[in-house]
């Protein structure tokens, strides 16, 4: 379960005297999610379309389930889906006639029975015999879905699959794509929402100026912008100054008149050894909480270099 579907090594690209992607390194275990994150501009969509082999690179290589993809485009193009940004959906079909056809045109057995099912799995059968130019931006993303899973495609490649929908549509999408994972799809998708990287990958590469800066977990990527921190809020500005004092040995940090931030290195024992300090000295707690790193936290970390 843990082999490599996808491989990109040392892949650039210039456009005149623009470079866009500087030896982009990045690798996709079979069966998870992995999100290629960064800002408008950062190259995101040019290296998906130099992985899709719909543009070539200046130099690297790029292999799925090793075949290296600009010497053998037909054969590496039969192991994947690709949905851009832009809908490939029929406007003029309805949602039935988009999936029947895409089933015709890569010569499926039963088009109308494929057809069917993938309706039923992206729950768009009430729908079916209306113009997918009639359904909302929702509805038209789940087509699109339902689409490029005809051919039972190895490895999904989404650009941006939220852009535009409304928060509800945004989640249903989302647990959409997470059920295609359950199913052992692997999904390489591009985003520039921090919050839908953080809420679907296995795995995160930040994409800035054509670099991956930083790539992990999101776990391990939110331990860039610092370790987890215990928040106290006393009641005034002496409690204030007396816990400094106190709790000098674990370096805190003064937010406020009334607030306190200590580094959590060992969580659990630091918030107890802090908590038992407190009471032993009567310094009573307005409130405490833990404050956990964000992604919008490395993200600022990364922008600032």
């Amino acid at each position: 379960m843990n082999s490599t579907v996808l491989n990109i090594h040392n892949v650039k690209k210039s456009f005149k005297e623009n470079v866009v992607l500087t030896n982009v390194n990045i690798s996709v275990k079979t069966g998870s999610i992995y999100a290629l994150l960064g800002a408008n501009g950062a190259g995101k969509s040019t290296l998906l379309k130099i992985v899709t082999g719909l543009l070539n690179s200046d130099g690297g290589k790029v292999t799925i389930q090793n075949i290296d993809v600009a010497d053998n485009p037909v054969a590496a193009q039969r192991l994947f889906s690709f949905s851009s940004q832009n809908s490939t959906v029929d406007g003029v079909l309805t949602g039935y006639e988009n999936l029947h056809l895409i089933a015709k045109l890569r010569h499926k057995r039963n088009p109308k029975k494929i057809a069917e099912a993938l309706l039923d799995k992206f729950e768009l059968t009430d729908a079916k015999d209306k113009a997918a130019s009639t359904y909302s931006g929702g509805m038209r993303r789940r087509l699109d879905l339902a689409m490029s899973l005809v051919g039972n495609p190895e490895i999904i490649f989404l650009d941006e699959p939220t852009t535009g929908l409304d928060p509800k549509s945004r989640q249903e999408l989302w647990e959409t794509i997470k059920e295609m994972k359950s199913q052992g799809k692997t999904i390489f998708l591009t985003t520039q929402y921090l919050e839908e990287a953080d809420y679907l990958a296995d795995q995160i590469g930040f994409l800035r100026k054509g670099e991956i800066v930083a790539s992990g977990t999101p776990d391990e990527l939110k331990r860039l912008a610092g370790a987890d921190k215990l928040l106290l809020v006393v009641n005034n500005y002496q409690d204030t100054e007396r816990t400094m004092k106190l709790l000098e040995s674990y370096s805190p940090v003064k937010r406020g008149d009334c607030e306190i931030s200590i580094n959590l290195d060992e969580e659990i024992q630091t918030t107890l050894n802090v908590l038992n300090t407190l009471t032993t000295e009567k310094i009573e707690l307005k409130n405490f909480k833990m404050i956990t790193p964000t992604l919008d936290d490395v993200f600022m970390t990364l922008t600032r270099g």
